[in-house]
């Protein structure tokens, strides 16, 4: 069931910023590029994108204004995203600009590591509090054809640095696709149980998107749980408010928590409360929604802090329900790819 309406609500001009069905946002999602460096199957055509030019990109002081409107607003956690956002230039000094962000207690990073290595302890000192790391599988030759040609001893490796960062615990996202990396699963709880106290493993169902493919591919979370009870014991982690769509559990056997997103089969777009600003400035209000006003274009047109969250309000006040993927009849794809989107 997707949220109802609620009757006679007018769009609030102060306080938390709310849409029609009373959810209030308090996350976002910042895509610094579209740019990545792998080619993910489920993420972006095989032929790759037409990347924004480099004008169309919020600058950093830009996107520095609008997180600082969107924290007035009572956005606590911000989430740095791509495209791979570790292929953009002096990374380190956003995360200082919004180090600097009354309100923010969270600034995190989705990156797919090939690049993290070497930046990780750099941006932890900027700033950076946690990471999420994007990994499918731990077999080389199917990680290689999955990302079209990815490197696993690179995201292994800096997976280990985030450890010695201290960006813990490190969350490693892995989208499972039916009849191509679900014998991953239990290889990827072995390898990762020896380092439970630093690690979360994340199961996420694969998403259609428009733009590259359009079926539903996913492998549901509860036939992963079923898969993965037949040798391991599972107990629920109770969920905390607020942080987050996973459900996790957490395996008695080895200690390591495992979480399940589940947009298709179990959705969460009754308690959504993020947004996702884009590399170009649109404010995506709902990720299977490709139409996004841009925030960069009222920002250049001279717009001061009250229009900009005005603006970000109205936009907000626009939000639908949620997504169509998760229906048995009458489903529809997410709008656009997940590289512009940044997850």
């Amino acid at each position: 069931m997707l949220p109802a309406r609620i009757p006679d609500m007018d769009m609030p001009l102060e306080g938390p910023l709310l849409d029609p069905f009373g959810r209030a946002h308090t996350y976002v999602r910042v895509s610094v590029t579209d740019r990545c460096n792998y080619r993910c199957t489920y993420c972006m055509p095989a032929e790759g994108l037409d990347w924004m030019p480099k004008d169309a990109l919020l600058s950093y002081e830009e996107v520095g204004r609008i997180v600082r409107v969107l924290a007035s607003m009572g956005v606590s956690a911000v989430r740095l995203t791509g495209g791979e956002p570790t292929v953009r230039r002096d990374l380190p000094e956003l995360i200082e600009v919004l180090s600097s962000i009354s309100g923010l207690r969270d600034i995190a990073m989705t990156t797919n590591g090939h690049l993290l290595e070497k930046q990780v302890s750099t941006l932890a000192d900027a700033g950076l509090t946690r990471v999420n790391i994007s990994l499918d599988t731990l077999d080389p030759d199917q990680f290689r054809t999955m990302t079209r040609g990815g490197d696993l001893s690179r995201v292994l490796r800096a997976i280990r640095a985030s450890i010695r960062a201290g960006l813990t615990p490190v969350k490693v996202n892995a989208v499972m696709v039916a009849g191509e990396n679900e014998d991953q699963l239990i290889p990827m709880i072995e390898y990762f149980s020896e380092m439970a106290d630093s690690v979360q493993l994340r199961f996420i169902e694969a998403m259609p998107f428009s733009g590259a493919v359009k079926e539903r591919t996913h492998l549901s979370a509860s036939h992963m749980r079923d898969r993965i009870s037949e040798r391991y014991s599972l107990a629920a982690v109770p969920r905390t408010i607020g942080v987050g769509p996973a459900k996790n559990w957490r395996i008695a056997e080895t200690g390591l928590t495992i979480g399940w997103i589940s947009p298709i089969t179990d959705h969460f777009c009754g308690s959504c409360n993020r947004l996702r600003l884009m590399a170009d400035g649109g404010l995506r209000t709902c990720l299977s929604k490709d139409s996004a006003p841009s925030l960069r274009d009222i920002l250049r047109g001279g717009a001061n802090d009250a229009s900009l969250a005005h603006a970000i309000r109205s936009q907000v006040w626009g939000k639908v329900a949620g997504h169509r993927a998760h229906l048995e009849d009458d489903w529809s794809a997410f709008e656009g790819v997940m590289t512009r989107i940044g997850g």
